[in-house]
């Protein structure tokens, strides 16, 4: 991350524990050195598929509240302290989604309800909770995810949508704010599932590189080297543990798994896609000084 401090980072994330899977190690890093860090949330991830049996009682919003527990404990282990819910928490909830073939890709449900937050009339008053976040916080840096919304799910969508037509009203003119997409380097995890693939302990399949959301490794425009930051993302992944199981036995990479029980590997750097305004550095997501 830079050596001078540029100016807050902003993070705009659909459900509890989006924000450690895509750029866990970037917030470390931010607030290891000195950057403000706000981390907005859409949603408490109500529909989420809950993994240990222990806790597969939880649904709805018994399952949103304990979620708000597991995003606290991340952005502890972060170093975030600064997390705000989009308009209030619960405000939007969780508009489900439906899968599309063996991975992790997703589609929109057939319809949502009127207080999920992919539901059509929410989008003005999203985007204008949102306009009231950039302007208290001024930031240099936005990320989000790209049109896709990553994989697919409607509230990864509806995210992208609303951070880019709130930086729209905030930075008309798109000479102040930089705005990037988490993505993931197609090469870069096809290596890593390799690697996964000679591990006999591994209790999960690892699935081919094509059931996982990737881009070619081409279209990156900032890759960030994590360093020791990985740590702190692998204990804020950790901390999702209704969604998220950690396999790491101190080899390299580590791995984990989502509810669907397929291992991907948790790689030494963390990749983004420029969007719109000021180019990001190669390996800053904040533009050159």
């Amino acid at each position: 991350m830079p050596r001078v401090s540029p100016g807050p980072l902003l993070l705009v994330h659909a459900h509890p524990d989006d924000e450690t899977i895509t750029c866990g190690g970037v917030m470390a890093l931010a607030t290891g050195a000195g950057i403000p860090v706000t981390l907005v949330t859409c949603n408490r991830g109500e529909a989420g598929e809950v993994i240990p049996p222990g806790l597969r009682h939880l649904s709805g919003d018994a399952l949103g509240e304990y979620r708000e527990g597991e995003l606290a404990r991340a952005c502890a282990a972060l170093g975030v302290t600064d997390h705000r819910w989009l308009g209030e928490v619960g405000a939007w909830r969780d508009s489900g989604m439906v899968r599309v073939g063996e991975g992790i890709l997703a589609a929109a449900p057939e319809s949502v309800d009127d207080d999920a937050l992919a539901t059509p009339r929410g989008f003005e008053a999203q985007v204008k909770a949102l306009v009231e976040v950039m302007r208290e916080v001024e930031p240099r840096v936005v990320v989000t995810y790209d049109e896709r919304g990553g994989y697919g799910h409607p509230d990864h969508v509806r995210a992208h949508d609303i951070t880019l037509a709130a930086v729209d009203i905030v930075d008309p003119d798109a000479t102040v704010i930089t705005v990037v997409a988490t993505a993931a380097a197609h090469d870069e995890v096809d290596a890593g599932l390799a690697v996964l693939r000679r591990r006999s302990w591994l209790p999960v399949p690892v699935p081919p590189v094509e059931d996982l959301p990737t881009v070619p490794d081409a279209t990156i425009t900032t890759r960030v080297p994590l360093g020791a930051a990985r740590v702190a993302k692998l204990a804020a992944l950790r901390a999702h543990a209704t969604q998220i199981t950690v396999h790491d036995d101190g080899s390299e990479p580590p791995a984990y798994a989502l509810s669907n029980d397929l291992a991907q590997p948790v790689l030494p750097a963390e990749c983004f896609v420029h969007l719109r305004g000021p180019a990001s550095a190669p390996d800053d997501l904040f533009p050159p000084s």
